[in-house]
């Protein structure tokens, strides 16, 4: 049985809502069932993880749960290899106006980022981790935020990303300005950036 339930969930990317679940022939009480041994775990209310010995990445909870949302600040700086340090959130950017409880789960760790309806599109870009498609900002779109929240960032996260970014050959200074000037930290990536570009 364990081996069916395995399949299951890897055929919906490791995680199912409720309604799949029953589709499928395991109704309330198999799922509660499955929650007491610990094969799978709730991860938000209607939605079930499969808790095996090869753990399944965060990946396919968080595009699941988050479809609207982009990787952003520290996620997409190590997406890049602009910092050494595994981040202990994800950080996801998301439109203002999305709904705040809806990222009131207890794993996997989510930073939201709530981002003006005007500039959240700026930047988006698809990337991939752990073989799932995801939507990430670009580098241009990742510096930029890197400015604006400078305060936020620790100096030494924040120097490591600007020198990989400047060390980049994929970098692109005309994006970067273009998207400084959208964001509104042209002065910003001038200052930093300007003896580089």
């Amino acid at each position: 049985m364990d081996n069916k339930i395995k399949a299951m969930f890897e055929q919906h990317g490791g995680v199912m809502r409720t309604a799949e679940l029953k589709e499928s022939g395991i109704y309330y009480n198999k799922i509660q069932k499955l929650l007491k041994t610990g094969e799978i775990e709730q991860v938000r209310r209607g939605y079930y993880q499969y808790v095996g010995e090869e753990a399944f990445s965060d990946i396919p909870t968080i595009t699941t749960l988050f479809p609207d949302g982009v990787i952003c600040m520290e996620s997409a700086l190590d997406y890049y290899g602009y910092t050494d340090r595994t981040p202990a959130a994800w950080h996801l950017a998301v439109d203002s106006k999305s709904t705040r409880t809806r990222f009131h789960i207890e794993y996997p760790l989510i930073k939201p980022h709530y981002v003006q309806t005007k500039k959240f599109p700026v930047g988006i870009a698809n990337g991939e981790i752990d073989g799932k498609r995801v939507q990430v900002y670009d580098r241009e779109r990742t510096i930029c935020d890197l400015l604006f929240h400078r305060n936020k960032v620790d100096s030494e996260v924040f120097n490591t990303a600007i020198q990989r970014y400047v060390g980049d050959p994929e970098k692109s200074a005309a994006r970067l300005m273009q998207y400084a000037k959208a964001l509104r930290v042209e002065k910003k990536v001038r200052e930093v950036l300007g003896v580089w570009l």
